[in-house]
């Protein structure tokens, strides 16, 4: 598949997940296949009041690549200097969020309140598309509840501004993240639009994935929340599509180790005080489905430093023989 001129190889690209798609999780995930990733969303806003955090999100390493820098914000002008404020961190694209469903986002006409607003939405990719020289994306959903599904319109409109692909969300911003997904709207995405269509909702395992691509015709798929706590989805899905194989699922050892990589890069990057903090929810996600899980997670709630978290894996290991 090819974003503008960006060729893009494999099967699923990461979603741009606030809280979990950060540096340490992205870099991750592409060991495991990852076609692509997309960052937290940085709000275009925020980069122009010269917020520290916000440009602390658009850092890409190039063990990542490819890889985008997402953006939320309403104002045309303002979402075309937060593009190119991003240049200095040299992503490969610039993503533009419309279908954030959070409340406080769309509270003030962003996110996916942009998709009441065709003309908007071609306003803002036109300014971004104009203002960098790097592909433009959109990631957009079915609409905000079923009495105004735009995906179609705002698809056509964000094309005709100069989008290079566009990644469809099967929910309504009402629907949030249940009931499952519709995929229907991700095919009839695909069949107005002539630019890649990225399928996304509900691919927990290489299946799932086969069968949305077969049932949409989307270029690829988006993996999301079912990359959580299971970064290696990726592997699994590359090894179905490309060799009709399935994997097994990794061992509760390569589990324990890969969950490892992922917190010690977490507190590289972050800090042990920072990443000890949102290690937490990651264990919880790694340890689901196992023995005695309840039990681990309410402790792995209490995280600081990263022995306790080495005397947490041991106990996980311990409890499963």
């Amino acid at each position: 598949m090819k974003i503008g001129n960006l060729n893009i190889e494999g099967f699923a690209a990461l979603a741009p997940m606030a809280g979990v798609a950060d540096k340490a999780f992205r870099e991750l995930c592409r060991d495991f296949g990852c076609a692509y990733c997309v960052g937290e969303m940085v709000s275009s806003k925020g980069i122009s009041y010269h917020s520290r955090k916000s440009a602390e999100l658009m850092d890409i390493s190039e063990r990542e690549r490819p890889s985008g820098v997402q953006l939320f914000g309403c104002e045309p002008d303002t979402m075309a200097f937060a593009a190119e404020f991003s240049l200095k961190y040299n992503p490969d694209f610039i993503d533009i969020n419309m279908g954030c469903p959070v409340p406080k986002v769309n509270s003030i006409g962003c996110g996916c309140q942009l998709m009441t607003n065709p003309d908007l939405c071609y306003d803002i990719v036109k300014a971004v598309s104009s203002a960098v020289e790097i592909p433009v994306t959109v990631k957009i959903r079915k609409g905000i509840d079923d009495e105004h599904i735009t995906a179609i319109e705002v698809a056509k409109a964000v094309e005709s501004a100069g989008a290079k692909a566009i990644a469809v969300h099967g929910r309504t911003r009402q629907q949030m993240y249940k009931p499952s997904a519709d995929w229907e709207i991700i095919k009839e995405v695909k069949n107005s639009v002539g630019i890649p269509v990225i399928g996304n909702g509900d691919i927990n395992s290489a299946s799932d994935a086969a069968r949305m691509l077969e049932e949409t015709g989307c270029d690829m798929v988006m993996v999301g929340r079912g990359a959580m706590g299971n970064p290696w989805i990726f592997r699994e899905i590359n090894a179905y599509m490309s060799e009709e194989r399935l994997l097994s699922e990794p061992t509760l050892f390569e589990k324990m180790d890969i969950m490892r990589r992922h917190i010690e890069k977490l507190c590289e990057y972050k800090g042990e005080d920072v990443g000890m903090r949102e290690a937490r929810k990651h264990v919880a996600w790694y340890i689901k489905g196992l023995r005695g899980s309840a039990a681990i997670r309410n402790d792995a709630g209490r995280l600081r430093t990263l022995p306790e978290f080495y005397s947490l894996i041991k106990r996980v290991i311990e409890t499963q023989e």
